[in-house]
This record gives structure tokens, C-alpha cells and sequence, in this order.
């Protein structure tokens, strides 16, 4: 069978996600939708869609399509996903998820009493280098794990009109960076028991930047960095009693680890993505809808309602302005 895809929200992600499907077997873009109609056909015509929805209620309604891929600001992923899946479509919903964890449940819920897929679009644990590194911890190549570093920065401008500072539409260094190092090392460690933030607001109340330090039992931690204000190397390092691994900049989409034993020479383990890197998550979301499944067992949906979880103690932390949107489109 061939999955039909809907984009919601054609902006410069969605551009870059699209452009990937020609290396996922089995899947098609058929349908774009946008508030504006203008911005939906204009999109279509570019990257050869065949139908332009100028409401997002429009492409929920259209019979055409099997999953939604959700792209619009943060806020507006809770009301599209809900009605998405209320109409039967599995979605697939851009990182952060929502920007509270009441609504990352809700939408979670809804998922569960209607039996229908969705994940969250977390590209990082699909890409092969970041599988690899997966394999060698569950192998033992480090020993136990016992901490996680990771930093993630841009410089981005300061401009209070710009949308990375409005907290109407989910702005700040937290839901568009900080959330990769919080999945990273949920991926790696699991449920930390405490989380403590420091960092520092703009003058409309979104984080400009925060250090983190999450604590797990024996002593484990992970020591992450998120940042709008300074450009940082994007690195990650996994720390075990016997070696470590890193993973090169940038690591949410690396092409490459390395890994370091004790006593060892460090070897490095090539893994380049396909395309641009979103195939992968694309292709788990196609081969789960085109199987019946209702859920990832690389990304499930525990492990983002965990996520929303830290973000929401950080963002409690620091004093964040936190505007979840609505829940009916």
C-alpha cells in the first residue's frame, strides 16, 4: 500500500522534510495545508503537491490522506493533532511536541482511545549513527553508562519582534534547541529523578539560554546546555565505566561517532544519513501506519511525555512565559 501524506504548516522545515521522501518506499505527499491559501498553493506548486488546503481543518477533512505531518509553531500542535486524530490520521508532530505536558497527554490519550499512530518527530534517534551508538551501549562497549554531556547554540537574533522571542508561538532556546540534549539524554538514561536549571530570560519571558544538570540514581547525570544567544560546538558525549563515546557536531543529525575504550585506540564508526536525515523518521512512520502499529518503539510516546516533563521543570525553574495554544481548531 502506499501511505498518503499530508503537510501541515509549509515552512522551512517542512521544505526540507518533503524533499526527503523520495527515500521513503511506500509513502507519498499528497495534500499541503496553510491558514493561508496563497502560502499552501505557492508550497504545492513547488514541491510538486497535488492539493492546497487553505485551513488546517480542510486537510484533517480530507479522506485523501493517512498521516499528517504537523510543522506549525508549537502551541498549534495540540488542537491540529487532536482533531488529526480524532478523524482517524496518524500524525507525526514536530518537536517539542507541545509546550506542556498536560497537552503532550492529551494528545497521548487521544491516541490511545483511538487507536491510531502518532509520534513525535524527534529525527536524532532515527539517524543511523545515533542507532549504531544505541547498539554499542547495549552491548556493553563503554560499560554502565554514568553520564551524558551535550550543548546545543545558535545565535539567533534579538530582535523582541522575532519569533524565537514570542511566547505565542512556543519561541525560545528550550522547545526549538534545549529539547534535543533533554531527548538525547532521556534517550540514554531513561526518567531522571531531578532536574535543575540556570539561565536567563528575555524581556518578553522566553529563555535565551540554560544549563541543566539532571540526576539519576547511583549518582548519574547529564550535564546539557541550550542556547539562542551564543553558537556552540553541538557535541554529545556518552560516559561509561569503561570508555566513552562522541558524537560529533551537530549531534542531533551526525554522520559519525566515536568510540573510546579504556586502553584503546579511539575508533571511529561512519554512518552517514540518506538524504538529508529525514528519511528515516519518515520511513518509521510509513512502514507503522502501512503495518497497523500504533506507536514507535524507537521513539514511543512515553519517552516524549517524559521530555515535556523536564522542559516543563525547566520552564517552571527559570519563570518562563509558557502560552500552551488551543485545544479545538
Amino acid at each position: 500500500m502506499t501511505v498518503r501524506w499530508g503537510i501541515v504548516g509549509p515552512g522551512r522545515i517542512a521544505a526540507k522534510v518533503v524533499a526527503d521522501f523520495p527515500h521513503v518506499p511506500g509513502a507519498e505527499v499528497v495534500a499541503v495545508a496553510s491558514r493561508s491559501a496563497e502560502r499552501a498553493g505557492r508550497f504545492a506548486a513547488e514541491h510538486g503537491i497535488g492539493r492546497a488546503h487553505g485551513s488546517y481543518r480542510a486537510i484533517v477533512d480530507d479522506d485523501g490522506v493517512d498521516v499528517l505531518y504537523i510543522a506549525t509553531p508549537h502551541p498549534q500542535h495540540r488542537a491540529i493533532a487532536l482533531a488529526a486524530l480524532r478523524a482517524g490520521k496518524a500524525v507525526l508532530v514536530e518537536k517539542a511536541f507541545t509546550v506542556t505536558p498536560a497537552a503532550t497527554r492529551e494528545i497521548v490519550a487521544v491516541a490511545a482511545e483511538t487507536g491510531t499512530f502518532a509520534m513525535e518527530a524527534m529525527w536524532t534517534r532515527f539517524q543511523p549513527a545515533i542507532v549504531r551508538m544505541r547498539e554499542l551501549l547495549a552491548d556493553g562497549a563503554i560499560g554502565e553508562v554514568q553520564s551524558v554531556q551535550a550543548d546545543l547554540g545558535a545565535q539567533h537574533p534579538t530582535d523582541p519582534a522575532d519569533r524565537f522571542y514570542d511566547p505565542s508561538v512556543g519561541g525560545g532556546a528550550l522547545f526549538d534547541v534545549g529539547v534535543y540534549p533533554i531527548s538525547f539524554a532521556q534517550m540514554v538514561l531513561g526518567t531522571p529523578r531531578t532536574v535543575t536549571a540556570h539561565g536567563v530570560l528575555s524581556e518578553t519571558g522566553v529563555d535565551v539560554e540554560e544549563a541543566m544538570l539532571l540526576g539519576w540514581p547511583g549518582g548519574r547525570s547529564a550535564s546539557l546546555l541550550a542556547s539562542l544567544r551564543c553558537a556552540t560546538p553541538g557535541r554529545a558525549r556518552v560516559v561509561g565505566t569503561e570508555g566513552w563515546i562522541d558524537v560529533p557536531p551537530r549531534f542531533h543529525h551526525p554522520s559519525q561517532i566515536v568510540l573510546c575504550r579504556n586502553g584503546s585506540e579511539p575508533r571511529t564508526v561512519e554512518a552517514p544519513a540518506t538524504g538529508a536525515g529525514y528519511a528515516h523518521e519518515l520511513r518509521e512512520v510509513t512502514d507503522c501506519v502501512a503495518a497497523g502499529r500504533t506507536e514507535s518503539t524507537v521513539m514511543p510516546l512515553a519517552d516524549t511525555v517524559i521530555v515535556q516533563d523536564v522542559m516543563d521543570e525547566v520552564a517552571r525553574q527559570l519563570g518562563m512565559a509558557v502560552r500552551e495554544g488551543p485545544a479545538e481548531l
